[in-house]
């Protein structure tokens, strides 16, 4: 059958906008402008207000998909330590993103010889999605994929057989193959935090890892380790390390606490750093 040359071209042309309309749109910018829009909607206890109040701006770090990992310093002119605050490295904790959005406030209202960096969500692709996902965009646990000693052979072994190849704890294929986790590691030996508070949820008590004497208590939740797991920040970064790390785990991953309790817990976390670690 002879087909006209115009035709094959109108509908050439055809097919090439009809490819043109289905690709998918370029994902936007994280900016702290709409990260903002969207933590009202997302993040529990979390206003316009408090966010904007924040001033969060793009840091060095990205994510899988692109997003930058939005940060705030809040600086004394006299501190004598660097302390990095990080959560929502688990998508499915908005909680702690919520809860390091409330202590940027406390930091800018109550002064400490500290140099504060908050980082409220490195898992910006597992915790923005539609259906959010302790994982990130590529599937991995970011909080299993720290270079700890030997992470080879029990990172894999212990995601067989601890978690039965629980998807939602996979440790990745190779240590720091993930950039959220990346940009923790080099921020350590870049910035060296002589502290690192990361905030989780659900299981409402206080873990530590590391080489000084830990906190008893931060407002109602109480020193309970919980254990060394492969690949945990814990793991790499207090116990190899030798950087403390106080984990918190919120008793929800969906509500933030009371604002008197998020106060408590950000006076006792001063005291101790006043007393154990020479902020004063």
């Amino acid at each position: 059958m002879m087909v006209s040359r115009s035709w094959m071209s109108l509908a050439g042309a055809a097919l090439l906008v009809a490819g043109v309309l289905a690709a998918p749109a370029a994902a936007a910018p994280l900016t702290a402008r709409n990260f903002c829009n969207m933590a009202v909607k997302r993040l529990p206890s979390v206003s316009l207000a408090l966010c904007q109040e924040a001033e969060l701006a793009p840091g060095p770090g990205r994510s899988v998909q692109g997003s930058a990992l939005l940060q705030r310093d809040v600086v004394s002119p006299n501190a004598r330590l660097r302390v990095l605050v990080i959560g929502g490295i688990h998508g499915d904790e908005p909680s702690s993103t919520s809860l390091v959005l409330h202590w940027i406030r406390s930091a800018v209202e109550t002064p400490s010889n500290i140099h504060w960096r908050f980082v409220p969500l490195v898992n910006p692709d597992g915790m923005l999605k539609a259906s959010p996902t302790r994982t990130n965009a590529n599937g991995v646990d970011l909080n299993r994929n720290f270079p700890t000693p030997g992470w080879d052979k029990e990172a894999t072994h212990y995601w067989h057989k601890r978690t039965g190849k629980d998807p939602r704890r996979f440790p990745g294929r190779t240590p720091l193959s993930e950039p959220e986790s990346r940009w923790v590691h080099d921020e350590m030996a870049r910035w060296k935090p002589d502290l690192i508070v990361s905030v989780h949820a659900p299981y409402g008590v206080l873990d530590f890892d590391g080489p000084t004497v830990p906190p008893k208590r931060l407002g109602r939740l109480y020193l309970d380790q919980v254990g060394i797991f492969p690949g945990s920040l814990g793991n790499y970064g207090g116990v190899h390390k030798k950087v403390p790390v106080v984990t918190i785990e919120l008793p929800s991953a969906l509500r933030t606490p009371q604002d008197a309790e998020v106060r408590q817990m950000w006076l006792d976390l001063l005291r101790w750093t006043a007393e154990r670690l020479g902020a004063d």
